[in-house]
């Protein structure tokens, strides 16, 4: 045998042991079974783990989640970056990672304010379209994802927090343009989003997802507007994603039950979709990608023992609420896989920067047990 090829297996080898270690071992239940008669249980994989350059990872999604979403590679940015060119292969990838492991996809996200290229909203002169230009332009980026995607994608987050904390919609360019600043107006860009995805994909479930319903009242009670008018104009919603982003002292227990008994009123589903807890004691709360950095939100503290025993009692209470209402919670996805890739930094996942499962994921073990 040559040198080559046996430095090749032996690196193989080593590779294979580590990603045995993350995901085998009598005391590391899947969390997908663990919480299979509770609600599905999922992650947001990069490009790395649905491609196999992050095996590790991969192993982590493959063994412990029954559902996946993209972390970006479906944001109009990533996915329809010019206006004549389509960037499909990501996409793809994530696709077949997860039609390989049997997982309910789900996409996100077709209208958002954020991570959508200014061409979109502009002609070719640089000036705002038009209503009706941006209406077209829309259905085509709708048409064509939803599209291409048609039975294989389950879900999509059809629109992405177009609330302000206030409850009121938010001042994005979707709604200035196709609203117009009209009243009678102000859904109208929600209305076609939906009612476009509808179209290109009649068997998908189709979601609202926004953050910090399960911290303000008034944003969640503006998402329940968001349902409600909907259904009243005969158009498909089926639930509502909270992403859950907290942190070691939020959201309280009667915040998140607020949340969830008042959207599942509405009659849809509720979904927690991007949870992760932020290490932090201090600063910036929500989601906004443009308030957030890694930089800016990493903590050095964040791998100490006394941190981690926050963090695992933190994830106990929130899924303990999550199993109370598990009769209207029909999906949990952490937003990530492991901590060493999580766009906030820190330690905010079950799985360190090892691949190893930590304290907080033995107590979410622990609270589906006592449950």
């Amino acid at each position: 045998m040559s040198m080559k090829r046996i430095v090749t297996v032996a690196s193989l080898a080593v590779l294979l042991i580590g990603v045995a270690q993350c995901t085998a071992g009598p005391n590391v239940p899947a969390l997908k079974d663990v919480f299979k008669d509770h609600f599905l249980i999922g992650g947001a994989p990069n490009r790395s783990v649905v491609t196999g350059r992050d095996p590790n990872a991969a192993a982590i999604a493959e063994k412990h989640f029954n559902t996946i979403t993209p972390e970006n590679d479906l944001k109009w940015q990533r996915i329809h970056p010019l206006p004549d060119r389509y960037n499909w292969e990501p996409a793809d990838s994530f696709v077949a990672f997860g039609e390989k492991n049997e997982m309910f996809l789900v996409g996100h996200t077709l209208v958002w304010h954020s991570q959508t290229p200014r061409w979109v909203f502009q002609d070719e002169a640089g000036d705002p379209l038009t209503r009706d230009a941006l209406l077209a332009r829309m259905k085509d980026h709708i048409t064509t994802v939803v599209g291409r995607y048609k039975g294989r994608i389950k879900g999509w987050d059809v629109v992405n927090e177009a609330l302000n904390e206030n409850g009121t919609l938010r001042d994005s360019p979707w709604l200035r343009i196709i609203g117009e600043g009209s009243e009678d107006k102000r859904y109208d860009f929600i209305e076609h989003a939906f009612r476009w995805a509808h179209e290109a994909d009649p068997d998908a479930e189709l979601y609202y997802n926004d953050y910090n319903l399960e911290t303000s009242r008034a944003k969640c009670d503006g998402a329940m507007a968001i349902v409600k008018h909907l259904q009243s104009k005969g158009i498909r919603i089926d639930g509502v994603g909270i992403q859950l982003h907290g942190g070691l002292t939020y959201p309280s227990v009667e915040g998140l039950e607020y949340a969830i008994t008042s959207l599942a009123a509405t009659g849809v589903k509720v979904m927690i979709t991007e949870l992760d807890i932020r290490t932090q004691a201090r600063g910036y709360r929500g989601a906004d990608v443009g308030r957030v950095n890694r930089a800016g939100t990493d903590d050095p503290t964040a791998a100490t023992a006394e941190t981690q025993k926050k963090l695992a009692e933190k994830y106990a209470e929130i899924f303990s609420v999550l199993l109370k209402h598990e009769k209207d919670v029909t999906r949990v996805t952490f937003w990530g896989i492991y901590d060493g890739r999580s766009w906030i930094g820190g330690s905010p996942l079950l799985f360190d920067r090892d691949y190893q499962p930590k304290e907080a994921f033995f107590a979410v073990v622990k609270a589906a047990g006592q449950r």
